[in-house]
């Protein structure tokens, strides 16, 4: 028997809900099932009509292709976001709260893809509609900023996107207190751009603030805390303290691959940092499987001028390593 359309609404609102707080846990799997399951029992076409039936429709697709995106299934989320996007710019007009959203979205899948310059283009997008909508201080637009910091980073452009991510920073400090969980995300993703810059005492004395945070609210074994030992274990690297970056480097990789299995390709960040470090430290064959590693878990799923993965590349070309 078909759902009348109150009867879908309500079941997509307990579904986005259960998937919400799956997607926060790093629960995608789970997410998935949700959100498969709920687009099941209502309508499995793209939604044609206007209002809270279809808005509620392009959200939970939204959520699916997050889900997909935290699994690395790169490609199913583009193409998902892809046709919802179209399908909410008819639907809802190119400036609604609900394209916002999406470009967003998919302003993240681009930096994970190194699809970055259409990510931008997505970001910035986003921003204007949240800044237009909710002025300059809002939580959503410290969210696109954080994202346009992270993107910055993401490319190699620390100077472009330590700004972004100060501002958000500034806002959520503003809204929530220095304590605040998503204040410490921001302050995190701040301290990244911060070593970067070169700035290495501010940059590890903004991530073990946030680390603090991240344990009290999070416990020790969560994906945040694996991100911010990677990037504290950069500060060591840059500074020379390689035995001490190895072991860093070494304890995010286990969280992360405890949390995400040994195929993800968010390993690649750290795996190719380890290979790096573990290469100036003399042990060349742990190097050179290392980045093999990282070409072997990013070569299907990204762009081929993805930056981790031209680097791994780069370095299994030099003659030491083909050696080694």
């Amino acid at each position: 028997m078909q759902m009348t359309g109150h009867e879908h609404v309500s079941a997509l609102h307990k579904a986005m809900a259960q998937a919400g707080h799956a997607l926060e846990a790093g629960l995608a799997h789970e997410a998935e099932e949700l959100l498969r399951g709920a687009l099941t029992a209502g309508s499995p076409s793209l939604p044609k009509q206007t209002g809270l039936l279809g808005v509620q429709d392009f959200e939970v697709r939204g959520m699916l292709a997050t889900a997909w995106r935290m699994q690395g299934k790169y490609r199913h989320s583009g193409l998902l976001l892809s046709l919802t996007l179209a399908a909410a710019e008819s639907a809802t007009g190119p400036s609604s709260l609900t394209v916002a959203w999406l470009c967003n979205e998919w302003g993240v899948l681009g930096k994970y893809t190194g699809d970055f310059d259409s990510a931008r283009r997505r970001y910035l997008r986003a921003l204007k509609i949240y800044e237009t909508a909710f002025g300059p201080d809002h939580d959503t637009v410290a969210m696109v900023c954080h994202n346009l910091g992270g993107l910055a980073h993401a490319r190699g452009d620390a100077q472009d996107g330590e700004p972004w991510a100060a501002r958000s920073v500034q806002i959520r400090t503003r809204l929530h207190g220095p304590d605040h969980v998503l204040t410490a995300l921001d302050t995190a993703a701040w301290a990244a751009l911060l070593e970067g810059c070169g700035r290495l005492e501010e940059a590890e004395h903004r991530l073990r603030q946030a680390l603090t945070v991240f344990q009290s609210a999070f416990g020790p074994d969560s994906y945040d805390v694996a991100v911010t030992l990677h990037n504290l274990a950069a500060i060591q690297h840059r500074r020379g303290e390689l035995d001490v970056a190895v072991s860093s480097y070494c304890d995010a990789l286990n969280l992360k691959e405890h949390l995400l299995g040994t195929d993800h390709p968010d390993l690649a960040p750290t795996l190719v940092n380890l290979a790096a470090a573990k290469e100036a430290q003399g042990d060349l064959s742990r190097s050179r499987a290392l980045y093999a590693r990282v070409v072997e878990l990013l070569h299907h799923k990204v762009h081929a001028t993805h930056p981790t993965l031209n680097a791994a590349r780069r370095a299994l070309d030099r003659p030491a390593l083909r050696r080694g």
